[in-house]
């Protein structure tokens, strides 16, 4: 699996974003909650650089069409570097589970303690397919930039994924994809810079179908996030969103219900 480092320190405030792909005519909404934290805590945003997207945005977006609460926990699948763990515990008083397979869990515990939220969010190196959780433990498992490296093998969901939440518990994800499938292959102008795990990249249709078809979850949401390209080009992936001039590219958004 590859990485895709973001080029922006995550502090870069909304304004700044705009200004700099201003000469394209792209208006992005604001994000108040994730602006909030760029302000208060600058130098934590600094020295804690992303990967991909904005993860802070993207979790922002999917917490707005979730019904999250206080005291539930949560699974943040694919963490990184903890940041929506932090986010989340922080706007919604929930219990976050941060797993995460690359980053070191103590160091996520120690930018935990920083932020003040160490009794609230608990880091956990495990991998995708071995997760050292009870069934039905989660109210919700949310998962930012980091399901479609393990989701998209039509088992993970019934085997896997969907056994660690309880009846009528939560699922959200938010990832790279596509605008529609590539009906005759990839465009010629993308193959330059196109990686083999971006074959993960998928449309909001296709994921849809991949959870539905399973008969486990009601999938109330999936759709393409507005602005989803100029968001994800943003911090990420320039050339590669220079090259798709068949606007492919977008960021999707999935949630559905345990049943």
């Amino acid at each position: 699996m590859s990485l895709r480092v973001i080029l922006l320190p995550p502090l870069v405030s909304f304004e700044l974003i705009k200004n700099n792909i201003s000469k394209e005519s792209i208006k992005l909404r604001k994000f108040e909650r994730c602006e909030k934290y760029y302000k208060n805590y600058s130098k934590f945003f600094e020295e804690n650089k992303m990967l991909g997207p904005n993860a802070l945005w993207l979790i922002e977006l999917l917490c707005e069409k979730m019904n999250l609460k206080p005291g539930m926990r949560v699974l943040d699948m694919g963490c990184g570097m903890g940041l929506t763990s932090i986010f989340l515990a922080k706007e919604y008083g929930v219990t976050v589970f941060a797993n995460d397979l690359w980053i070191s869990p103590t160091d996520n515990y120690r930018r935990f303690v920083e932020m003040g939220v160490e009794d609230k969010v608990f880091p956990i190196r495990a991998e995708a397919h071995a997760l050292p959780y009870a069934e039905g433990y989660f109210d919700a498992a949310i998962s930012i930039d980091a399901y479609h490296y393990f989701g998209t093998d039509e088992t993970y969901l019934p085997y896997h994924y969907s056994k660690l939440v309880k009846k009528g518990g939560q699922f959200g994800i938010v990832s790279p994809g596509l605008t529609r499938e590539f009906s005759s292959g990839l465009p010629e102008a993308m193959k330059a810079h196109w990686e083999p795990d971006m074959y993960a990249f998928h449309s909001a249709k296709w994921w849809k179908d991949l959870w539905a078809k399973t008969g486990l979850v009601d999938v109330t949401y999936a759709e393409t996030i507005e602005e989803g390209k100029e968001l994800w080009r943003a911090t990420a992936d320039f050339d590669l969103h220079a090259a798709d001039s068949e606007d492919y590219l977008t960021l999707i958004s999935m949630i559905a219900v345990k049943k």
